[in-house]
């Protein structure tokens, strides 16, 4: 049983078609981020989800039945936010969450208590929100939620603001939760900080759907990552290209090089360069598997090595400088 299913969904705003035919499925367990570009249709998605605007045509199952948000309980053992959550500025972040409770049936004050301890804000419960973070906000906007003890967990953004800290301890939240059977639906255009505790990815781009499918399937469908090359001799290393015509270097803008190759021609190729004695100093990937896929399945990538010329010409220019 599908936690929710998105089945063929439209959405338009006059003119403009934020969604077309959007197809996505997220299932008990699991953990799906849904990356776009800014403008690619993820809070209205989230929206429509949410019951706080319709569809112009297509079809929401919630826990395989259809969703109706005028029939009661349509929402049962859903909970989330898009955007930034909102609260009273005035009031504390625990009578806040009283009063999202009270509205929402009660809950026990243990419960309250426990959704602030697990978001990491217990000591601050009873300071008033106007004095929160962004971060904060978006902490307690996560407690919120899990005041209704979800089954289906949609999160907007729900890491925007946060310190490298709070990052981890969100995705440390969200992969209790996933193990705990809450299926889970994250929103974010920053891939770094989702990626690594997302099971499955849908990609969107201008309302539609260009990716759908695991993240071992986006990795291992990725275009060449290009990685920061740093030598002991950044010409010598130039030269010993020319005999690898896999490897396309260029120049960063920190004078360090850069090489794009698939990993067994830059294996071989930082073989050959510690047999010729050349140091390598530093070597990583200037962006992430799924990102570099992001990238080029939105149009957004860089066209760097798209005109490079072959590693032999390359290498010649470099040598050169």
């Amino acid at each position: 049983m599908a936690a929710a299913r998105v089945i063929g969904v439209v959405k338009r705003f006059e003119e403009l078609r934020a969604l077309d035919r959007v197809d996505l499925a997220v299932e008990p367990g699991e953990v799906r981020g849904l990356l776009g570009p800014n403008g690619a249709g993820k809070t209205t998605l989230l929206r429509i989800m949410l019951g706080l605007i319709r569809p112009d045509a297509g079809e929401l199952e919630l826990f395989d039945r259809p969703f109706d948000v005028s029939a009661a309980g349509a929402l049962d053992g859903v909970a989330g936010f898009v955007e930034e959550p909102r609260f009273y500025p005035y009031l504390s972040g625990r009578v806040n969450l009283e009063l999202a409770a009270a509205l929402d049936g009660g809950v026990s004050g243990e419960r309250i208590d426990q959704a602030l301890e697990r978001v990491g804000l217990a000591s601050r419960a009873r300071d008033r929100v106007a004095g929160y973070s962004t971060g904060m906000r978006q902490r307690l906007g996560i407690a919120a939620a899990l005041l209704r003890a979800p089954r289906l967990l949609l999160l907007d953004e729900p890491t925007a603001g946060l310190d490298p800290g709070g990052v981890r301890e969100v995705g440390q939240l969200v992969s209790e939760l996933s193990h705990d059977g809450v299926a889970i639906l994250i929103s974010s255009h920053q891939i770094v900080e989702v990626e690594a505790i997302c099971d499955s990815f849908t990609i969107l781009r201008r309302g539609g759907v260009v990716w759908d499918g695991s993240a071992a399937e986006l990795r291992a469908r990725r275009p060449v990552v290009p990685y920061l090359l740093v030598t002991s001799d950044d010409r010598r290393a130039a030269v010993l290209a020319r005999g690898h015509p896999d490897i396309a270097l260029a120049r960063s803008d920190t004078d360090a090089l850069e090489v794009a190759a698939a990993d067994d021609a830059l294996d071989a190729y930082v073989l050959a360069l510690g047999v010729d004695g050349i140091a390598v100093r530093r070597l990583e990937p200037l962006a992430s598997p799924v990102e570099s896929m992001f990238f080029e399945l939105t149009a957004e990538s860089s066209d760097r090595f798209e005109t490079l010329p072959r590693a032999e010409t390359g290498a010649e220019a470099l040598v050169d400088r």
